[in-house]
């Protein structure tokens, strides 16, 4: 084996969470080789650069080792080489810190409804906003 498709590849090295969340993010022009916007049916081979652009940041990763079926997450990281930048990374972790501060809301006010849920998305104006 020389070849696997890039939607089982990046599933199976657990990179993406379903084979057909790599498909959809082959079929939007997420995932790239070389400047070249990859098909889900196109094909990797050891030592290529795979780019993903997932939730606003750009990973990069080297292929090691080429697999057609799903791993243990042990196994699977020893397939690939992480080339992120650091920079990604720390906009990514920038972000999630983000995210996870706790809300503040009055006592006895209950949850939000609806309407009020989406004027706080779009206050806060993250990526996941409307």
């Amino acid at each position: 084996m020389d070849k696997v498709r890039v939607d089982k590849w990046l599933w199976s090295v657990r990179i993406l969470k379903t084979r057909s969340l790599a498909t959809k993010f082959c079929k939007e022009g997420k995932v790239s080789k070389e400047d070249q916007k990859l098909k889900p049916s196109s094909t990797v081979s050891i030592g290529d650069k795979i780019e993903l652009k997932k939730d606003g940041f750009s990973l990069v990763f080297k292929v090691v080792k080429l697999l057609e079926k799903r791993v243990g997450a042990p196994l699977a990281v020893e397939c690939y080489t992480d080339l992120t930048t650091a920079e990604e990374y720390q906009k990514y972790e920038s972000w999630f810190n983000y995210k996870k501060k706790a809300e503040y809301r009055e006592k006895g006010r209950g949850r939000p409804t609806k309407k009020e849920r989406r004027e706080i998305e779009k206050f806060k104006g993250g990526i996941d906003s409307v």
